[in-house]
């Protein structure tokens, strides 16, 4: 499990860091569009201090209004999935921050580089991969409506990734994802005590005042709340029966 950020910046890995720091001052070059996305989706290149890295920027300004979500909010979602992902220890997010860009203020996040190798519908299936099972666990902490296939990000190392947490944070529960391998089942050791330290820092720590920054007092209650239930059972959770289990299409 990679080192935790517990008291702000300083908690940082020096190569995430500098990540971050690239990301928020660096200067943003858009190349194109993915058009794939449903919300507006750029593919950047970002430039600072010698260095160049690819990115994508979702701008506020070109979100699709939902029905269940408020208009303008899910860039600042992205940002909070972040900050949960990385106070747990799982670092499942890629370096997220919040800055101003060409067509105003929206997430920006560093690009990732898939393994080609990687059969992603196969490993979506898998029940012995590590890396997945605590994705499942951050995704039922962020209470994420939109987990699909094509949401894995796996790299040549063997770490896996995942991207679009724009859907999360809810206050109703919308848990919605193909990874239901393991409903029911024991929470690993690691993953509990992941929630141990979520559900401290969740309270009154640096994740407190992350969360706050991006999501309403509603939500940032819930999602203490969902920490503390899966606390409590120690199990992975069941699909609703009054929200569909799987998001369509689910690759």
């Amino acid at each position: 499990m990679a080192d935790r950020a517990t008291a702000g910046d300083a908690d940082y890995p020096a190569g995430e860091r500098a990540a971050l720091e690239l990301l928020e001052r660096g200067t943003l070059d858009v190349e194109g569009r993915l058009v794939d996305a449903s919300n507006a989706t750029l593919f950047c290149t970002i430039k600072g201090g010698g260095a160049e890295v690819a990115c994508v920027y979702k701008p506020i300004a070109g979100e699709r209004p939902l029905w269940d979500f408020p208009t303008g909010t899910l860039a600042g979602r992205e940002v909070a999935a972040y900050a949960v992902s990385r106070a747990a220890g799982w670092n499942i997010v890629p370096p997220t921050v919040m800055r101003d860009g060409p067509f105003g203020p929206g997430m920006v996040q560093l690009w990732i580089e898939l393994d080609p190798e990687v059969d992603l519908v196969a490993l979506a299936r898998r029940s012995d991969h590590a890396g997945l099972r605590e994705m499942a666990v951050f995704d039922a902490v962020i209470n994420n409506a939109d987990r699909k296939i094509g949401h894995l990000l796996p790299v040549p190392d063997g770490h896996l990734y995942g991207c679009d947490h724009g859907v999360c944070f809810a206050e109703d529960y919308k848990l919605r994802t193909v990874l239901w391998q393991w409903r029911g089942k024991t929470l690993p050791r690691q993953s509990v005590d992941a929630l141990r330290h979520l559900a401290d820092d969740a309270a009154s720590g640096w994740l407190a005042r992350e969360l706050s920054r991006y999501l309403s007092r509603g939500e940032v209650s819930a999602t203490r709340i969902r920490i503390d239930k899966l606390l409590k059972h120690r199990v992975h959770p069941y699909p609703s029966e009054d929200w569909p289990a799987v998001p369509w299409p689910p690759v």
